[in-house]
């Protein structure tokens, strides 16, 4: 089958077409947006990639048009399946129809920390002899793909509730239908799809209903918003994690690079590993369980995290110059921000951070979080934010003096340079590829 997907580039979309290629499907894409990592993983798998929604780019015979979220009417490409009267269907779907019927699927669902918990239940399945299938947002350095099919019944997926289609807007992880479900928290998120809080849980709980009832979902111990939609109905076993019950980490160090795992009353474990945060040593709580659920005893587990990677662009350390570390991350919320912030601080004492930020989700974009992102940067020792000309806000003019704004690009590169001494950790923020920002440091440092 000859497959041609728009908005190939997503992390979604990209993971999608391995699959697809994987099966022998002769894949194709297209995308506005392209940058690393996900244009890099395409490339050195071999798939044609077209710059732009010219619908010259779709291939005459094509079997199938799969849509990205990401597009809507009026794209040139989009209108042209449409007059053509092509074939057409979602990512979330073809991955239904095509990969998970029938699967043991365990999905990562939340605001934050899918990739990452996802990358963790990946590996301790793939640790454990379980040659799982998966497709997670991110590339996991363990694998160094963000997708594959798997030798085994067993896929692991990360479960996001944005839209699935400009004709489905369903969240896209309805159409998964996990065995084992993971819900890592939620908060508001996705301002531009979701009118409140309350929409999203909507989503949630109907993502809850099609959990078996043989099956298993894993909740925090801790998160009103997840308990009010357990309180809506749910017909499948819970395990807590990060509390005093269920699953839960005791004596560990204050950066979480060490942590005993417990269930219950019971050890099951020591995690030792090069990650940081409390966040961390809660989705590696969620990952165990899950996993545990599915065959892998907790004491493995904990072994297999001992050797976890983790994800490119989750504190991914990009290189050092004159004793200036640059990182980047994917944060781009607050709670994610002040998380991120936190693991960093704990773990290099008093040495100097400087946040880089861009702020480009389109809910930051829109000026949802402008109320709570000056606090959730108070862990830096002095932070630079990106305002372009086009975002929607501005700081308010009685922003903290250790915060700097700059609605120009090179002359944000500029001020961080004068500003980084050696000693000085640079964290670089950015759901995208911000302008290629990492390697300009490191260069012109």
């Amino acid at each position: 089958m000859k497959i041609h997907i728009l908005g190939i580039c997503g992390t979604f979309m990209g993971g999608m077409a391995l699959l697809a290629r994987a099966q022998g499907h002769q894949v194709s894409g297209q995308d506005a947006g392209v940058y690393p990592p996900m244009s890099t993983q395409l490339a050195e798998q071999g798939i044609a990639l077209h710059e732009g929604y010219e619908p010259t780019a779709i291939p005459d015979d094509v079997d199938m048009v799969v849509i990205g979220n990401a597009l809507s009417r009026g794209n040139p490409a989009v209108e042209y399946v449409l007059n053509r009267g092509l074939p057409y269907t979602s990512g979330a779907q073809w991955l239904s129809d095509n990969f998970l019927q029938g699967k043991w699927v365990l999905a990562v669902a939340g605001t934050h920390g899918k990739t990452t918990t996802a990358s963790m239940l990946a590996w301790i399945l793939e640790y454990a002899g379980m040659r799982p299938g998966f497709l997670i947002g991110g590339i996991p350095h363990n694998f160094g793909l963000s997708a594959r099919a798997g030798e085994t019944p067993f896929f692991v997926v990360e479960a996001d509730e944005y839209d699935t289609a400009f004709f489905d807007k369903r969240s896209k992880f309805v159409h998964y239908r996990p065995r084992t479900l993971i819900l890592n928290n939620l908060e508001f998120d996705h301002a531009d799809i979701f009118d409140d809080l309350a929409a999203i849980q909507r989503q949630f709980h109907h993502l809850v209903r099609t959990v078996p009832g043989e099956g298993l979902i894993l909740s925090p111990a801790d998160d009103a918003n997840l308990d009010a939609v357990l309180e809506k109905g749910c017909w499948t076993p819970l395990e807590a994690f990060g509390g005093k019950g269920g699953w839960s980490a005791r004596n560990g160090s204050v950066d979480g690079s060490r942590f005993e795992v417990w269930f219950g009353d019971e050890k099951q474990g020591v995690v030792e590993w090069p990650l940081l945060g409390e966040h961390n040593v809660n989705n590696a709580l969620a990952a165990i369980g899950a996993a545990r659920h599915s065959g892998v005893p907790a004491v493995q587990a904990c072994a297999a995290l001992c050797e976890f990677q983790n994800v490119k662009r989750r504190m991914e350390l990009r290189g050092e110059v004159n004793g200036i570390r640059v990182y980047d991350d994917f944060a781009h919320h607050p709670t994610a921000i002040t998380t991120t912030l936190a693991g960093l601080r704990n773990k290099v004492g008093s040495e100097r951070i400087i946040a880089i930020l861009e702020p480009r989700s389109n809910t930051m974009r829109m000026g949802v979080h402008k109320e709570t992102l000056l606090p959730s940067l108070k862990g830096a020792d002095k932070t630079f934010i990106y305002t372009p000309p086009d975002l929607g806000w501005r700081l308010p003019d009685d922003s903290p003096c250790s915060v700097t704004a700059c609605d120009d690009f090179d002359t944000l590169l500029a001020s961080v340079i004068t500003e980084a001494k050696p000693g000085d950790h640079l964290l670089v923020m950015s759901n995208g590829g911000f302008n290629g920002i990492h390697l300009k440091l490191l260069e012109r440092l």
